[in-house]
């Protein structure tokens, strides 16, 4: 193996990508800011799930998935051996569950994402009822039975899981009339 003795690594050294799982939100700031395309969100509708997929094959380690990630999900160890047998294997991938609007069906978030959101809010995901009641859910609390909309009490369509088109509409419905 080479080399025979391997010298330590400068501290900024950029060596090989690694997830930390239970931290990746499937944000996809990390895909957006690759410049190699390194870094890709796949939508599963059938599976109800967000990937976010490394390519490491296409990685040029340039640190700008590191630095755009939100949650320091994604960071560069000091291993520098890149040299395999094999040409497969080099993909990392982490899947968490969508969520989908109650109005339109369209998914617009990861869970992990909106609890993250949440916890970095704190007392002001009450302004959020799409925040409120994943987060609610998340504690195993009740979640009320949303009335149709436009059913009294008039404010009902406001108190379910939207995405921010269709909250956009509620609310320009409710106070507006349009």
């Amino acid at each position: 193996k080479f080399p025979k003795v391997v010298d330590s690594v400068h501290p900024n050294f950029r060596g090989i990508l690694k997830f930390r799982e239970d931290r990746c939100i499937c944000c996809g700031a990390c895909s957006k800011v690759c410049p190699t395309d390194a870094r890709e969100l796949i939508l599963d509708r059938e599976k109800g799930v967000m990937r976010n997929v490394h390519h490491a094959d296409r990685c040029i380690y340039c640190a700008q998935c590191v630095k755009g990630c939100p949650t320091e999900a994604i960071y560069h160890t000091p291993e520098f051996d890149l040299s395999r047998t094999e040409r497969g294997g080099w993909d990392t991938m982490v899947e968490k569950e969508l969520i989908y609007c109650e109005a339109c069906g369209e998914p617009f978030a990861t869970r992990e994402q909106l609890l993250h959101i949440g916890r970095k809010i704190g007392d002001l995901i009450n302004a959020n009822p799409t925040l409120l009641l994943v987060h609610y859910q998340q504690l195993g609390l009740a979640v009320p039975e949303s009335a149709p909309a436009g059913a009294l009490p008039y404010r009902s369509g406001t108190m379910r899981i939207l995405c921010p088109d269709c909250r956009r509409k509620v609310y320009m419905t409710e106070q507006w009339g349009y």
